[in-house]
C-alpha cells in the first residue's frame, strides 16, 4: 500500500471535501508510523515532513536492484564476504552531514515528471546528489549475507539509498529486503492505530490536537486584540530568545491560532493562519 491509499483510505472516513494528507512518503515495501492530517491540520504538514525520522531497515549484500530494494529487478554479485566487524567499522562514515544520490525511482521531480514515472519508462534519470543528515546509525542484526540497521535521520534520507553506499563502500551491493518507520519526531509506532482498525465511527477518537506536530515550538498566549489583529494579517510584538524564528501562538482556550514567523527584532508576522477558521467555528 503507497502512503497516498492510506490518505484516500482516511478521506472515505471524513466528511466529504475534507482536506487529508501525509507528513512524508513511505515506500509501498515499508509499514510502521505514517502522520496522517485532516482538514485545517493540512497546513502544518511542512513541521512534520521536517522532524528527524527513526527507522530500521533490513539488506542484503551481494545484490543489486534498479529500485534499490528487492521489490525492483534484481540482480546477483559476486563480492567479498562482508563480517559484522567490518560493517561496524565502516558505519561511522555515514554519520553527520553526508552526500546520498537519491536513488531513480523515488517522488522528486524531474523536469516536472516525477523520477520513478520516467524510471518506469525506461528512461535514464539523473539525481544530484544532495546533502542529509544521519543522527546514529548501528546494526541490529547481522547474518550475513543480510544486516539489519538502526537510522536515525534527517527529513529527505533515503535508507535504500544509504544501504546502496554502505555495501558500496564495503566493495559490493546491497538491496534493502525490509523497511519499518519507527517514530517521526515525538510520534513513535506504539503511539499509532492500526488503519485496518479505523473505521467511520471512531476514526476522530484518534485525532491529536494539530499542535501536536509543533509541540517544541516555541509558543505565546495572545491577549487583548491581537486575535483580531492576526486574524486581519498583522503583526504582534514579542521579545523571544534569540534563534526563535517561528512562534506558536495560542488564545486563552489553548487553541492554536497562528504559527508565526520573525519579520524583524520583535515583531512576528502570520505563517499560517487558523484565525478565520476558529472564528468561523466559534461565530
Amino acid at each position: 500500500m503507497t502512503s497516498r491509499q492510506v490518505v484516500n483510505r482516511v478521506c472515505a472516513l471524513v466528511p466529504k471535501k475534507t482536506r487529508v494528507g501525509h507528513c512524508g512518503t513511505l515506500d509501498p515495501l515499508a509499514t510502521g508510523v505514517l502522520i496522517v492530517c485532516v482538514g485545517p491540520a493540512t497546513r502544518l504538514i511542512q513541521f512534520g515532513q521536517a522532524a528527524p525520522k527513526h527507522y530500521v531497515g533490513t539488506f542484503r549484500l551481494g545484490l543489486s536492484s534498479d529500485t534499490e530494494d528487492i521489490s525492483g529487478t534484481v540482480q546477483t554479485h559476486d563480492g567479498p564476504a562482508v563480517t559484522r566487524e567490518q560493517l561496524e567499522a565502516i558505519l561511522p562514515n555515514f554519520v553527520g552531514k553526508i552526500a546520498q544520490r537519491p536513488p531513480a525511482f523515488s517522488a522528486l521531480r524531474v523536469d516536472g515528471k516525477r523520477a520513478y514515472d520516467l524510471a518506469r519508462a525506461g528512461k535514464e534519470v539523473h539525481l544530484e546528489s544532495r546533502e542529509i543528515t544521519i543522527s546514529s546509525l548501528s546494526v541490529v542484526d547481522f547474518n550475513f549475507p543480510d544486516f539489519q540497521l538502526d537510522i536515525k535521520c534527517g527529513s529527505g534520507t533515503y535508507v535504500r539509498s544509504l544501504g546502496r553506499d554502505i555495501a558500496e563502500a564495503l566493495g559490493t551491493h546491497a538491496v534493502m529486503t525490509d523497511l519499518v518507520r519507527a517514530g517521526i519526531g515525538d510520534f513513535h509506532a506504539a503511539d499509532t492505530v492500526p488503519l485496518d482498525e479505523l473505521n467511520s465511527d471512531n476514526v476522530e477518537q484518534h485525532f491529536l490536537p494539530p499542535q501536536s506536530l509543533i509541540r517544541d515550538m516555541a509558543t505565546t498566549v495572545l491577549v487583548d486584540d491581537e486575535f483580531e489583529k492576526l486574524q486581519d494579517g498583522n503583526w504582534i510584538r514579542r521579545d523571544m530568545p534569540d534563534g526563535v524564528e517561528d512562534l506558536a501562538a495560542y488564545d486563552s482556550d489553548g487553541r492554536l491560532v497562528v504559527v508565526l514567523k520573525k519579520d524583524s527584532g520583535r515583531l512576528f508576522v502570520p505563517k499560517i493562519n487558523f484565525a478565520k477558521h476558529w472564528k468561523a467555528m466559534l461565530g
